[in-house]
């Protein structure tokens, strides 16, 4: 594979900028927004916080699917787009949002009707059942309109268009944030009040997102010239895989937690910090599995797979220094955060286990999360799905239990960096096999 030319390269890394950094300042005020709104609710008591720890299970399941539709989506409507097929693409985008709107409110009706069932398997106490009975409600209606958004934004992507999705999730947080104290302590509503202000903000970014794409001509409720059976067929082939993967990182964290609980309470406490620490260091990762698939299903559809190999190339090299970059500060930081973030000394001591040795490994992570983005995106949907279950049952979890059974808890995060690392190596080896295959299978 030889290396890009750099007048060539530039182009397409000012394109990538141009498109990432709407995401970055999206998904950050989107993690703000749910700190923000477990703290308003944290105020109300234990038992609030509670009941809302019991949603999140059935939360992880609704996003699992509007992610994989809308996975599917950007994949589908940007190649269409790439090979020319304006008037298909507005037609299959129409045909997304009638068929997520169906489909995510089927699955809220089936979670509310087998409420009581769901609650005994998770073992809620029956105090919370008339809190979490008044919540799910407006919870599921808040899930369904999130999903509506989030479809929304998925058009806008395939389209090139990272801005508006980007802006509206900053408005969005903020007027949640802004609603939250005044439906949950003002109105007195309580626990309910903080869905009913998530309803009512994205309902507002619905009122701004939809109209838009109707003015630019991107969506059509017209399908009298589109296959809608073989377009639902091709959106299945890639949603039903990618919603698995997107299922793979919760439970690849309840199976950890497990693991770290056999070192006591004070480990889980620092390893739940950590985890949250490495969610806001991957964030730039999570913008650019946002604005990348977009741009690579538009080089598919125009079949130029060699700058693909560029953009692709390109991403990696950035994520690796990035990560790198990160995971050092962490490191030079640990003692500093380690005492800040925590009072107990037995917690800070294990949470400085984790900064010196864990955050060295976000470069692979990081590349892992990006080669499943980027499969997804090819077309190649079974492929993401299978870096997602190695990265879980073959890297991560096996070395962070040898490394335990070896080393004890600095043992445990010396497996856990290396894990990481090893993820990031096979899932870029099994995507070059993949592009490999499709350039392959273009000359043929």
């Amino acid at each position: 594979m030889t290396a890009p030319h750099p007048e060539s390269a530039s182009p397409l890394a000012r394109q990538l900028i141009s498109m990432t950094w709407p995401m970055l300042f999206g998904v950050l005020s989107l993690m703000t927004f749910q700190l923000v709104d477990s703290a308003f609710i944290g105020q109300l008591g234990r038992d609030p916080l509670a009941a809302l720890g019991f949603t999140l299970p059935m939360q992880q399941l609704i996003i699992g699917l509007q992610v994989g539709l809308g996975i599917a989506t950007t994949a589908i409507l940007s190649r269409t787009l790439g090979a020319g097929g304006q008037r298909k693409a507005e037609q299959l985008a129409g045909l997304v949002v009638i068929s997520g709107a169906v489909m995510v409110a089927l699955v809220c009706l089936v979670l509310w009707f087998l409420q009581a069932p769901i609650m005994a398997l998770l073992g809620a106490d029956v105090v919370l059942l008339p809190l979490i009975q008044s919540y799910w409600i407006p919870w599921l209606m808040s899930a369904w309109t999130a999903a509506m958004l989030y479809f929304g934004y998925s058009i806008c992507r395939s389209h090139g268009d990272t801005r508006l999705p980007g802006y509206m999730m900053v408005c969005t947080s903020l007027l949640n944030i802004a609603l939250d104290p005044l439906f949950i302590f003002v109105f007195g509503w309580g626990l309910p009040g903080a869905a009913w202000a998530s309803i009512a903000a994205f309902t507002c970014g619905g009122l701004v997102v939809y109209p838009a794409l109707l003015r630019r001509g991107w969506l059509r409720f017209e399908y009298g010239e589109l296959a809608v059976g073989a377009a639902l067929a091709q959106l299945g082939r890639i949603m039903a895989p990618a919603m698995i993967s997107q299922l793979m990182p919760p439970l690849s964290a309840m199976l950890a937690t497990a693991l770290v609980a056999g070192f006591g309470s004070a480990a889980v406490a620092a390893w739940g910090l950590g985890s949250r620490l490495e969610l806001f260091s991957m964030v730039v990762v999570l913008a650019l599995t946002m604005s990348l698939p977009p741009m690579i299903g538009r080089l598919l559809g125009a079949g130029q797979l060699h700058e693909i190999r560029q953009l692709i190339r390109l991403s990696v090299r950035f994520v690796v220094g990035w990560q790198l970059a990160v995971g050092l500060i962490w490191l030079l930081a640990s003692g500093l955060v380690s005492e800040l973030f925590s009072t107990d000394a037995s917690v800070s001591a294990v949470l400085h286990n984790y900064l010196i040795r864990v955050p060295l490994s976000y470069s692979g992570l990081g590349v892992c999360i990006l080669m499943v983005s980027v499969c997804n995106a090819l077309g190649l949907a079974m492929r993401a799905l299978l870096m997602a279950t190695l990265r879980l049952f073959a890297c991560f979890l096996p070395l962070l239990w040898l490394g335990a059974q070896l080393g004890g808890i600095p043992g445990l995060m010396s497996g856990a960096l290396a894990g990481n690392l090893l993820a990031g190596v096979m899932a870029y080896a099994l995507y070059r096999a993949g592009i490999r295959q499709l350039d392959a299978s273009n000359k043929t």
